[in-house]
């Protein structure tokens, strides 16, 4: 984000209007609207939006430069001191320049919208806008799809360009929604509107305008035709062959048990201290959009491997940092809640994670070797907390009956960080009554479930 002393150089706010047009050109726009074009002295926008304007809008024309968002500030600067008009296609402030010209100007531009592609696309199918799922794939991965799939909701993809739809229909199929309707309306409102359908798995169209939306209705594929694809739900605990690991991965009983301690919320930043397969970053990110993660793994494959999951799982906006804890921690930015899965016993790395902590951050730490759990059984004596045992035994066949497996319980201690505690040498807090008598829980729980898995509940390498 642009500083503020670089924002008072770029432009005056006042003297920046942002106006949303459609595929219908002048003709569908307002006359507030046409009268801020036509007293513009500088307009900018796309090739395409620009050529939408009349004549008499005598402005000087300024295409966008690429790349847009390290263009807009100098783009600005160069025009301070004149009436600026900004060309955007439907709404500005729905996934468009809105929001960048808010960050650079530092202040919020006078915006003129117009209908966005979602409202006439929603318009023209009968469909209610708050019941559908919008994703973007203008400048964004179009793998963000993937955490958004379930049978029976509608979807509205935000088109790239015309090849979009053909990679919507791909990414379906992939996934195991090859039965999925899809819709691909084109220059809505504009004298050139037009709607291909068809179904994931036959989409055979070629690409159309680049002026489209994407419409999907979400069917799962039969388990006759399924391409292998687990069933994702939308609370943690995915299947565990939703992953691609190496044995490296916290289990989905003992994972689910891990994200509730945890506790994401919009707009947190998880820190995933040796990620083996990535999976607690991974089911932070899918618990809301706007949930951020690191993953910090020193296996460079099993880096790769992180990334792939994310990407399959669709949050590919997961950062995977390839390093050994805590020397890898130096340069990330500071987070909201820690977890730590392999690595406790390394020096200082506990002691990092904590100092890294803002007061009312969580940490949690899982370990399934008594070397790391003395190390938790001290740091909970210090400073409280939750200490809990994790035990699951899965049903496997005993000759011709059933019988229980234990899997290695897991040690976990969850804690929020209190004010004042700034690093592991901060006041301690004793396992001891408090004036109001109440002490830290230490707690043991056992989870079973009739599923065949000979694995063990490993969490992360002992590093």
């Amino acid at each position: 984000m642009t500083s503020p002393t670089a924002r008072r150089d770029v432009a005056d706010p006042s003297a920046v209007t942002v106006v949303g047009i459609g595929a219908d050109g002048w003709a569908g726009l307002p006359e507030p609207s046409r009268e801020t074009l036509h007293r513009a002295e500088v307009l900018i926008g796309g090739a395409r939006q620009l050529a939408l304007l009349p004549a008499a809008c005598a402005g000087e024309r300024v295409v966008w430069p690429s790349p847009l968002r390290t263009g807009v500030p100098g783009l600005l600067a160069a025009h301070s001191g004149r009436r600026v008009a900004v060309l955007a296609s439907g709404d500005p402030s729905f996934y468009g320049i809105a929001r960048t010209l808010r960050e650079v100007l530092g202040t919020v531009p006078r915006v003129l919208p117009h209908p966005s592609s979602v409202a006439f696309a929603c318009a023209r199918l009968g469909w209610a806008q708050e019941e559908c799922e919008v994703v973007s794939a203008v400048g964004r991965p179009l793998a963000r799809l993937s955490a958004v799939l379930h049978h029976g909701r509608r979807l509205l993809v935000l088109s790239a360009g015309a090849h979009t739809p053909g990679e919507v229909a791909a990414l379906l199929r992939e996934r195991g929604f090859g039965a999925s309707s899809m819709r691909v309306l084109e220059q809505l409102g504009g004298d050139g509107e037009r709607v291909v359908g068809g179904t994931a798995r036959n989409w055979s169209s070629p690409p159309g305008d680049p002026l489209n939306i994407v419409a999907v209705e979400c069917a799962r594929d039969p388990g006759d035709t399924a391409s292998g694809a687990p069933r994702l739900g939308v609370v943690p605990g995915l299947p565990d062959e939703a992953y691609e690991h190496d044995g490296q991965l916290t289990k989905r009983h003992v994972r689910a048990a891990t994200l509730a301690a945890l506790a994401p919320a919009p707009g947190e930043l998880l820190w995933d201290v040796g990620g083996g397969a990535g999976s607690i970053a991974v089911e932070w990110m899918r618990a809301h959009p706007a949930c951020r993660a690191v993953t910090v793994e020193r296996n460079g494959a099993r880096a790769e491997r992180i990334a792939r999951n994310a990407d399959r799982l669709g949050v590919p906006g997961l950062r995977v940092v390839t390093g050994a804890a805590p020397a890898a921690l130096a340069a990330l930015p500071a987070p909201d809640a820690v977890f730590i899965g392999g690595g406790l016993t390394a020096p200082g790395l506990l002691d990092a994670c904590w100092r890294a902590l803002p007061p009312g951050g969580r940490l949690v730490a899982n370990t399934v070797t008594l070397e790391s759990e003395a190390l938790l059984v001290d740091w909970y004596r210090r400073y409280g907390g939750e200490l809990v045992r994790l035990g699951v035994s899965h049903g496997v066949p005993v000759g011709g009956f059933t019988g229980w497996r234990q899997a290695m319980p897991v040690t976990q201690w969850a804690v929020c960080k209190p004010s004042g505690a700034e690093g592991a040498g901060a006041a301690p807090v004793v396992a001891s009554a408090d004036a109001s008598g109440a002490v830290p829980v230490v707690a043991s729980a056992d989870v079973s479930s009739a599923a065949v898995d000979d694995s063990s509940d490993v969490v992360g390498d002992e590093r």
